[in-house]
């Protein structure tokens, strides 16, 4: 029999010591496991080599069951045409019973016309894997074949014009998919209304992006970025429709030829996009945008007509139907590939009216709350649209006029055939909405923005129906809502969910869509459409959920929420986010596309019914449990020992996964020692929490809420699909949490535990080597406030599982993963210590370098040791200088770099590979 695998090996201790602890619970499985491995280091019998492999190995297989998860997930079945389940839709929509009449022309017209849905591409940093590696997923994914071996999984940078390449990569796919839904709907017409089926615009569900137009949180985006990329999106439309015309002969070629000469038009404006704005070269765009504006085509006009004769020209039914896809797709999304979501920080919209109409008073201060909503009223009330033009634009400074300056410009010369929306981040008061509005009137867009408040965290979740009434009693917000005819509504999971806990989060933001159709009908606006955005992750701290597409869009919006709101006669639409790389693999092949267009048109359609779920007849019940959980986790958000379990080195985990950094950097270089939550942004917040193995956001305060009533809690659990839904979010997140992995990655912060391993070391000089390290971690001092956190968490996990049984637990591959990267860091740990003593250099001592490293800030670290101990030789050596030299004899420190600095540069880059293997093991970054 041949020996064991260095993984088999490692596995069967792990699960040996896991045994042996239900008898000694005084033992750490993961922290034994993790000196074992670095004992097996000490004594040469596994070396570097031999570690590479075995993460590459763990990264593998761990990718493998990510691209099973995936296909699971969408209800992909390898070998079978997801256009199957589209075809079936589309003869239901036209023949609900197969026994019975086919419904009225009117009906299945009105049903397919109207959008019910829409996806929503952003780029948040969640770009977790190398666009090959994505890839690689995704098609095996859709083979049901494993992926290859030994492929990258570590992240690699990524600026904005990958992004918007990665985000347009995956719509196009998704319009492809909407083609063939298309397709499927005109056919199952066509059988039925033979001489009418052509006439139909089907665009049940469309396609949004917001890459390259968020600016909350970035500066890194101006204008003419914008712009360029806006045109981009034209151009790639209307590349599109000619490819898809372009072979169909003589009855499309006008279409066709139109489009050339737009596309001609459109090359020209994009050319004259400068990379830097100067006045040159603004006066110089402003000149291309405006003399080939109607060349380029702002609207649908040029085209649909063209369109319908051909239709008419059509030689048989086959180039009709071409056609006709063709034609759809270009009457839902205009002039672009996707409709466009702009998005900013209420902030910016309250600094542009200070400077415009003076308004001094604080929208937080209710005191004044009454005189401030007064003033914006009155200036809705008179006024008239100021002119915009590229030279105004370019000297405008403050950034919420620059965005609707943009706007205005993109209707004017772009595109004015689909309403842009206008996202608001940190939205708490009515006020937000009406200084939206007079800035959108201003400047003449009002009848082409959408304003979309966005509720995420506590606060705006509790506050929403009090900001939404405030707005609601302005005559011009009712007006400009009759105007549009719809209400558009955003709902956050992420600041919920790390703040409030992601359970409690979505119970919040049911509570207020169920208190929407009250609060309408109140102000006389029952007949406005609702549009409903809720902006989740793809994890389940972030609100994915992870059993299937159709179980995270019933999260996201309960079936018996859908239903109150349909009985009281609101039409609704919804829209869902995907989110950076990890949201677009599922759009990541064909097959996975269609399937993904699938599972959301079932849903679409999908006629709202009474659930009669029990969960909605014990409210009281519900609205305790959700409350405990919140109450529960806002203490241990609250916690400093919490705080030092995301900041202790959790950070320098995380490889950059977008464009801004996980936390703030301090003035001296590196990151400033976290000391609360809020001090992390959202995704990284909840990666650390994946990487150190416990997400707290989606399980804690659990114990509690369960114990106050655990037969309720059961039978709820058993027959509740709304309670049993929200539950599923906490097992999977107890298969990727361990109790005993967050002890040990506290164990690793404990001077302690590193007094107790020189205290037993017989390795000749080891002892001094641990000391050194326990003493920066003893500064530090950590430990105190992290043990009591530590207790906080079992505590409620331990009534968690008295509770609840039968819920899962982490498997020991990943366990594994943890052990042998808490290893990792403790060599690069007693690498640091060996650092020679050197002369303060920018700031930086020894002390603060190795600080810097604890905290697994190593990199820039080394660089910096790279500088102040050189490798190369002095250049200097062998020249005659003609005096006597008084050099050191020493002139590189090749042997520093070699024996401490370049290991240490392999360690973590083997630690952040183990965070990688641990992201494909959760499924998702942040």
């Amino acid at each position: 029999m041949p020996p064991p695998s260095l993984l088999d090996d490692l596995l069967a201790r792990l699960h040996a010591a896991r045994l042996a602890s239900a008898e000694d619970p005084f033992g750490d499985p993961v922290l034994l496991l993790a000196l074992a491995i670095s004992r097996r280091l000490d004594d040469g019998s596994l070396g570097m080599d031999g570690l590479e492999g075995l993460v590459q190995d763990l990264s593998d297989d761990a990718a493998a069951g990510r691209a099973r998860r995936l296909a699971g997930y969408l209800g992909h079945v390898p070998g079978t045409s997801p256009a199957v389940a589209l075809e079936a839709l589309a003869a239901r929509l036209v023949r609900p019973d197969p026994l019975d009449s086919p419904v009225p022309f009117a009906t299945f017209k009105s049903s397919v016309e109207r959008p019910r849905f829409a996806a929503v591409f952003t780029a948040h940093p969640t770009f977790s894997l190398p666009a090959v590696t994505a890839a690689s997923l995704a098609e095996a994914a859709t083979t049901g074949e494993a992926p290859p071996r030994g492929i990258p999984h570590r992240p690699t940078p990524v600026d904005l014009r990958e992004e918007f390449t990665q985000a347009n990569a995956a719509i196009l796919r998704g319009r492809d998919a909407l083609d063939r839904l298309a397709e499927a709907l005109f056919s199952a017409a066509r059988a039925v209304w033979p001489d009418r089926w052509h006439t139909l615009l089907p665009r049940p569900i469309v396609l949004t992006s917001w890459v390259g137009y968020d600016t909350d949180g970035r500066t890194d985006i101006g204008w003419w970025d914008t712009l360029k990329l806006r045109l981009d999106m034209k151009r790639y439309q209307l590349e599109r429709i000619s490819a898809q015309l372009e072979p169909l002969g003589e009855a499309a070629q006008p279409v066709v030829a139109r489009i050339a000469t737009a596309l001609e038009a459109v090359a020209r404006q994009a050319e004259a996009v400068p990379a830097k704005p100067d006045p040159e070269s603004v006066q110089k765009l402003s000149g291309e945008m405006v003399l080939h504006r109607e060349a380029a085509m702002t609207d649908l006009s040029a085209l649909m007509p063209l369109f319908d004769a051909a239709l008419a020209a059509a030689p048989d039914e086959a180039v009709r139907l071409r056609i006709a896809v063709a034609r759809a797709g270009f009457a839902a999304h205009g002039l672009s590939l996707a409709h466009t979501h702009f998005r900013l920080n209420s902030a910016q919209l309250h600094n542009a009216l200070r400077q415009r109409l003076d308004i001094t008073t604080s929208p937080d201060d209710l005191s004044q709350r009454r005189g401030l909503l007064g003033q914006v009223n009155a200036a809705l009330a008179g006024g008239a649209p100021q002119p915009v033009d590229f030279g105004g634009l370019f000297a405008e400074q403050a950034s919420a006029a620059k965005l609707m300056m943009s706007i205005a410009q993109i209707v004017k010369h772009v595109d004015g055939s689909i309403p842009i929306r206008f996202l608001i981040a940190e939205t708490e008061t009515g006020y937000t909405l009406l200084a939206a509005l007079w800035l959108a009137r201003h400047f003449g867009v009002e009848r082409h923005v959408e304003i979309s408040p966005l509720f995420e965290t506590a606060s705006a979740l509790e506050r929403g129906e009090r900001v939404l009434d405030e707005a609601l009693r302005s005559p011009h917000f009712r007006d400009y809502l009759r105007q549009h005819g719809r209400l558009c509504l955003q709902f956050g999971y992420s600041d919920s969910g790390r703040y409030v806990g992601q359970l409690a989060a979505s119970y919040l933001v049911e509570r207020l869509k169920l208190r929407l159709a009250e609060l309408l009908r109140k102000h006389g606006m029952s007949d406005v459409e609702l549009v409903l955005f809720d902006t989740h992750g793809e994890s389940i701290g972030r609100g994915a959920h992870p059993k299937s597409l159709t179980d995270r869009l019933h999260y996201l919006f309960p079936p018996q929420a859908r239903y109150n709101l349909a009985k009281a006669g609101f039409a609704v639409r919804e829209e869902s986010s995907f989110q950076g790389g990890d949201g677009y693999m599922l759009f990541g092949t064909e097959a996975l596309a269609q399937s993904t267009i699938a599972r959301i048109a079932e849903h679409a359609f999908r006629r709202p019914q009474d659930t009669d779920d029990p969960i909605y007849a014990e409210a009281d019940y519900g609205a305790d449990f959700f409350a405990t959980i919140r109450r529960e986790f806002g203490e241990l958000v609250e916690d400093p020992g919490y705080a030092a379990l995301l900041g202790g080195f959790g950070p320098g985990l995380l490889e950059k996964t977008g464009s801004r950094p996980a936390a703030r950097q301090s003035d001296l270089g590196g990151p400033v020692r976290i000391t609360h939550p809020s001090q992390l942004r959202a995704i990284p917040n909840n990666a650390i929490l994946h990487q150190v193995g416990w997400l707290a956001n989606s399980l804690h305060g659990l114990g509690r809420a369960a114990a106050a009533n655990p037969e309720l809690f059961a039978e709820l659990r058993e027959k509740s699909p709304r309670f049993a839904r929200a539950l599923a979010m906490a097992a999977r997140a107890a298969e990727c949490s361990d109790i005993g992995v967050v002890r040990a990655v506290i164990g690793t912060l404990d001077p302690g535990t590193w007094l107790d391993r020189a205290a037993a070391t017989a390795r000749p000089g080891r002892a001094e080597q641990l000391l050194a390290v326990a003493a920066p971690l003893d500064a530090v001092g950590l430990q105190a406030p992290l043990w009591r956190m530590f207790r906080r968490l079992q505590a409620d996990h331990l009534a968690l599982r008295a509770a609840w049984p039968e819920l899962p637990s982490m498997p020991e591959r990943l366990v594994l993963l943890h052990a042998l990267r808490l290893s990792l860091i403790h060599r690069l740990w007693l690498l640091a210590i060996s650092v020679p003593e050197f002369s303060p250099r920018h700031g930086a001592t020894r002390e603060t370098v190795i600080r810097r490293i604890f905290a697994l800030d190593v990199e820039p670290a080394l660089d910096l040791l790279a500088e102040i101990f050189p490798a190369a030789p002095d250049p200097v050596v062998g020249l005659d200088f003609h005096e006597p030299a008084g050099r050191d004899s020493r002139t590189s420190y090749a042997r520093e770099h070699a024996e401490i600095f370049e290991p240490m540069r392999r360690l973590f880059a083997l630690v952040r590979g183990c965070s990688a293997a641990v992201s494909e093991e959760v499924g998702a970054f942040g």
